[in-house]
């Protein structure tokens, strides 16, 4: 069953409700964020999503904030980021990881299928190593659901490892295989390879800076793929450790960023906070109904993106693209994106 199926008027109709519900809730439960509430005057009820009270990203990088007490947190990730950085931690209960898991499966299986692909991962198997996982490790390890027979591109030193592909590919190159890694890898380790990778699909994201500081957008990037390996079927997702499980997936023709039915994305006006419409740069704002042991329905990112249209591409809903940090925002290391769509 596919999650892109709701129009924007039908989605606002499901989400607002669920999502003001859900505000509720963890004002109730996580007194950080009551107080949060308590201080900016924000009180039901709420008529639209837009109306909702969003957290900046970055708080969860200097507050704890989970809705669940400690003896029933069950996974705490943290995010990615570079030298001196501190990390987000999110808190995850049973009930939130399984939620995650399973909403991801339904979001990937209208490009994947219902059944697990053999799996090439664009990255070294240390990266999974590590007990406090990165954005980057619990990426590939929830992407690890949906292979079989789990082959690492680089070895333990981060080059790579042709052999193992070469493997690879002598046994499942004549079938429909899955490809997973962050976009700056994927360029940066595939080059090069002369490999047949027509049967592939690629999911990926992250690591747009590194890329366009050698002129290479995300039309350069589908086009070259498509013309050195035959790799044709390609789908960036735009996502974040503090929305686990929600991803943001690239159509079949590259026009842009879908939201899946239980999510959603506002563009704010960086100077007003109103929503921005179509076609007007600002924040972006990403809510989901899936943080349930955190709040993290609502957060307000530092990233830029645009609203391309709504209800007018290959899926439902509004189509929009990424175009970068905001000026002077702290790095987030491989999660950055940017010049989607």
């Amino acid at each position: 069953m596919s999650v892109f199926t709701l129009a924007e008027a039908e989605r606002e109709a499901v989400l607002a409700p669920e999502l003001a519900a859900l505000t509720e809730r963890h004002r109730q439960a996580c007194p950080p964020y009551r107080r949060i509430l308590d201080a900016i005057g924000a009180a039901p009820p709420y008529g639209r999503v837009a109306d909702l009270p969003w957290l900046p990203v970055r708080l969860f990088k200097t507050h704890e904030l989970r809705s669940v007490p400690q003896d029933q947190v069950f996974r705490v990730l943290t995010s990615s980021g570079t030298t001196g950085q501190r990390p987000s931690r999110v808190y995850l209960d049973r009930e939130a990881a399984a939620a995650q898991t399973r909403m991801l499966a339904a979001t990937l299986k209208g490009v994947l299928g219902g059944r697990r692909l053999p799996m090439l991962i664009v990255d070294s198997r240390s990266v999974v190593r590590d007990p406090m996982l990165s954005a980057r490790g619990a990426g590939v390890l929830g992407m690890m659901n949906f292979g079989r027979d789990h082959t690492f591109v680089l070895d333990e030193q981060g080059r790579l490892d042709a052999e193992a592909v070469k493997g690879f590919l002598a046994r499942h190159g004549g079938e429909r295989f899955l490809i997973f890694g962050f976009t700056y890898l994927v360029w940066l380790s595939l080059r090069g390879l002369g490999a047949d990778l027509s049967q592939g699909v690629l999911i990926h994201s992250g690591g747009w800076k590194r890329l366009a500081e050698q002129a290479v957008d995300n039309a350069e990037f589908r086009r070259r793929l498509a013309a050195e390996y035959g790799l044709s079927r390609v789908h960036n997702f735009y996502g974040m450790v503090e929305q686990i499980g929600t991803v943001f997936l690239e159509g079949p023709d590259g026009d842009g960023l879908y939201c899946p039915d239980f999510a959603d994305v506002v563009i704010r006006d960086p100077e007003t906070w109103q929503e921005a419409p179509p076609g007007v740069p600002g924040l972006i704002e990403v809510v989901s109904t899936l943080p349930t042991s955190y709040p993290g329905h609502v957060l307000l990112t530092e990233d830029l993106g645009v609203v391309h249209g709504v209800d007018d591409g290959a899926w439902p809903g509004k189509r929009f693209a990424v175009l970068g940090r905001l000026p002077q925002a702290e790095a987030r290391g491989c999660s950055d994106t940017m010049g989607q769509g």
